[in-house]
């Protein structure tokens, strides 16, 4: 199945990344490994990579933006920027995390269309969102039906 979606997504152009298992990635020839938040692992680092393997990872405050430079990561998520769940950085929580580093810091959580103004500000190498891109499936009351 994973053998699929991967020739799936070289086809298309598309960089499929595994939630940490470098092993399975390697082996895969995946185009990368994701490091989560609570991964603080750097025993990784005996592995042989090919050329293009990318390792990704995500963070919420200095200690974990630290660790994941210690995993040698090349972009990093940082999040959540404008969500308003538990805790949100904000627009100044962003901007101390990108003077702590170098790395690509991408923008996640709560992205919504009226705050692309505020992304393009924080000069972020990027944003990941997902109910940004998800379409609204059509109202009952309306009575559209998909084709």
């Amino acid at each position: 199945m994973l053998i699929n979606l991967r020739n799936f997504c070289k086809k298309k152009g598309i960089k499929l990344y595994l939630s940490n298992n470098f092993k399975l990635a390697l082996k895969l020839r995946l185009d990368g490994v994701y490091l989560p938040s609570f991964n603080k692992n750097t025993r990784y680092n005996c592995f042989r990579f090919k050329k293009n393997f990318d390792i990704i990872g995500s963070a919420h405050n200095v200690a974990e933006l630290n660790i994941k430079i210690r995993q040698k990561v090349k972009s990093i998520f940082i999040a959540p920027v404008f969500k308003k769940k538990r805790y949100k950085l904000g627009i100044y929580g962003f901007l101390k995390l990108k003077n702590f580093t170098n790395k690509n810091l991408i923008v996640l959580g709560g992205v919504t269309k009226e705050k692309m103004n505020m992304i393009s500000f924080l000069n972020a190498e990027g944003f990941a969102a997902i109910n940004y891109f998800q379409k609204k499936g059509p109202s009952k009351k309306r009575g559209l039906k998909f084709v």
